[in-house]
């Protein structure tokens, strides 16, 4: 029998960010990790960092080698076959950038933190089950080399992502899932090469296609697919060749090619689970939310999850106060709405849908001749792409 005060399962950017801030706070956890630590250091995964995941990391003392490194971006571009393209410029109609750093560098950030502080970090779990999630304490029963092991816990903090076993733990009936799966994906590739300098989404008949970046040396591109496209059919002369056809031709000269280092396909969905807390357990992450990449929302949603979450018990162990407990699922699910609605938003618009009928196909290229002629509209959708404060944040 092992105890703590907080259980966290999970040792992605969420677990691991939950317990370092624990930590600082003299609030003792456990991590428990189905995946080795290679597995998950070599998860790629995003890398377009909101200005308040920036803001929380440095807080925390974790961004020395992000504010280093990262690429520090304004906004992002526009682009669609035969028109003019436009900038959404975040940080003049906001006063927020986005910096450019793989997520993860972030997890090695994380666990050189957990390193130093000689963090408890099980990997390799198997089994995990939880008992009563009302009742005090709460225990979190699982097998490790090959031996059963249980932690007695006040809470227990699930960060083990969408397919973990923290959500379908709750009972049948005390969560509501709201879902919505698009028929496309995105081919990834990331790349050795110079990336061009912005973050440009491209409309074209062909199908969406984003420009993005891990660092001035490593470039991440993708091209919208249909479902159920194979990985094998697309060698890398053929994406680059499917990228630059759905650039403008002036972009697509900028384009430096080169042998992809990782390549794979991404679903797309749209998914909330609702409240984000049953009893002693807590969700944070994809284990309560997945947003479509488009929108850039999906690990910076986690930080803020972790933001709210670790407050709430900070005030909990150094107040005796579980106001901000309470309310840890309506805080944050505030923000996850607000992201899932720009994600949502930005799916629509820039993606070819195979379903789109002539009409809601020029519907969506007026919705761009209106975005490029509406300071207004370009000021909205800049406010919504930066993301809402963290509330409480000083």
């Amino acid at each position: 029998m092992m105890q703590t005060r907080v259980a966290i399962i999970g040792a992605g950017p969420s677990g691991l960010l939950l317990s370092e801030i624990l930590a600082q706070q003299g609030i003792e956890s456990i991590v428990l990790e189905r995946e080795t630590r290679q597995h998950v250091l070599a998860r790629i995964r995003a890398g377009v960092l909101e200005q308040t995941t920036v803001d929380v990391l440095r807080r925390w003392g974790l961004a020395r080698r992000l504010d280093e490194q990262g690429h520090v971006h304004d906004g992002m571009k526009i682009v669609w076959a035969g028109r003019n393209s436009f900038f959404i410029d975040v940080h003049r109609h906001c006063g927020k950038r986005f910096t450019a750093y793989g997520q993860s560098r972030i997890q090695e950030d994380l666990y050189a933190a957990a390193d130093a502080r000689g963090a408890a970090i099980l990997h390799g779990v198997r089994n995990v089950r939880f008992g009563s999630l009302q009742g005090t304490p709460a225990r979190v029963a699982f097998e490790h080399e090959g031996q059963a092991r249980e932690i007695e816990c006040d809470f227990i903090a699930g960060c083990d992502g969408f397919h973990g076993v923290s959500r379908p733990s709750i009972p049948a009936g005390n969560v509501h899932v709201f879902d919505k799966t698009y028929p496309f994906g995105w081919l990834g590739v990331l790349s050795e090469t110079p990336p061009l300098h912005e973050i440009i989404y491209a409309n074209h008949p062909r199908g969406f296609a984003l420009a993005s970046q891990r660092s001035p040396s490593l470039s991440r591109y993708y091209i919208q697919v249909p479902m159920g496209t194979d990985i094998a059919e697309w060698p890398d002369e053929r994406f680059w060749a499917e990228l630059k056809a759905r650039f403008p031709q002036e972009l697509a000269e900028r384009i430096v090619a080169g042998p992809s280092i990782e390549k794979s396909i991404a679903p797309l969905r749209s998914f909330v689970a609702e409240p984000m807390r049953h009893g002693r357990l807590f969700l944070a992450g994809d284990a309560a939310h997945i947003v479509p990449p488009t929108g850039a929302k999906g690990l910076n949603l986690a930080v803020s999850d972790i933001y709210y979450l670790s407050r709430a018990l900070a005030a909990f162990y150094r107040d005796d106060d579980d106001t901000l407990l309470e309310h840890y699922s309506d805080t944050a699910l505030r923000r996850v709405w607000h992201s899932e609605r720009t994600s949502w938003y930005l799916t629509r618009l820039l993606h070819r849908f195979p379903d789109t009928s002539d009409f809601d196909q020029r519907m969506k290229e007026y919705e761009l001749e209106y975005l490029l002629s509406s300071p207004h509209a370009q000021a909205a959708l800049a406010e919504q792409y930066a993301g809402l404060p963290l509330e409480g944040w000083q």
